[in-house]
């Protein structure tokens, strides 16, 4: 069930940073509390092939989202400790060395649960409680709630570029009122919502 337009979960969960540290983290608090944006980002399993190409894009993105107030967050339902030892595994070894954003270890699944984004068709039923996250990516804004959401079956690794366009989007929305239209990138016209704006527009696009 979509969750789009609606208050993200106010749900707290192990999280780990670079030096290892483990602590608590409620991504609707931290959202709210420290009146940034969030990107959350889901992905399946440490170790594995995809998720290692998504983790290093977001972290070349990282300073990116920063100048747009916007924290980045990975998530899966691995444990503190895999996911220590992937950010101990160098790069050209497939690890994830270098990463700087927290990392949610999500290993009771209770988030993920609760945000439905399970794939219980991914192991038998003898391995009930290994269920893998999909590619699951939620943006939050400064009142916690959440104005993107998308899901990537597990081949299919996500474009970061495209979430950087959609915090600007929404940061236009939020500053001047204005509606994005098809394929609207920062610095482009935008448009209001009527009709007369809108006839406007196609008109000269």
């Amino acid at each position: 069930m979509s969750i789009v337009g609606q208050k993200f979960p106010s749900l707290s969960v192990n999280a780990i940073d670079e030096l290892g540290d483990t602590f608590k983290i409620n991504v609707f608090e931290k959202a709210v509390n420290e009146k940034k944006k969030v990107v959350l980002f889901w992905y399946p399993k440490d170790f594995t092939f995809v998720c290692p190409t998504e983790i290093h894009a977001f972290q070349e993105a990282a300073a990116e989202f920063a100048k747009r107030n916007t924290i980045v967050i990975g998530a899966s339902c691995d444990t503190a400790e895999v996911h220590f030892a992937w950010l101990n595994t160098a790069k050209d070894n497939g690890g994830i060395e270098g990463v700087r954003f927290p990392l949610i270890a999500d290993s009771t699944r209770v988030l993920a649960e609760e945000l439905g984004i399970l794939d219980y068709d991914q192991f038998d039923e003898e391995s009930e409680g290994d269920n893998v996250p999909y590619r699951a990516t939620y943006l939050i804004d400064e009142d916690g709630t959440v104005f993107h959401e998308s899901i990537n079956h597990m081949p299919l690794g996500r474009n970061v570029a495209e979430f950087i366009r959609l915090v600007d989007a929404y940061a236009h929305v939020q500053t001047h009122g204005e509606v994005c239209p098809a394929n609207w990138e920062e610095g482009k016209e935008a448009m209001k919502a009527n009709r007369i704006s809108t006839a406007e527009y196609l008109s000269k696009n």
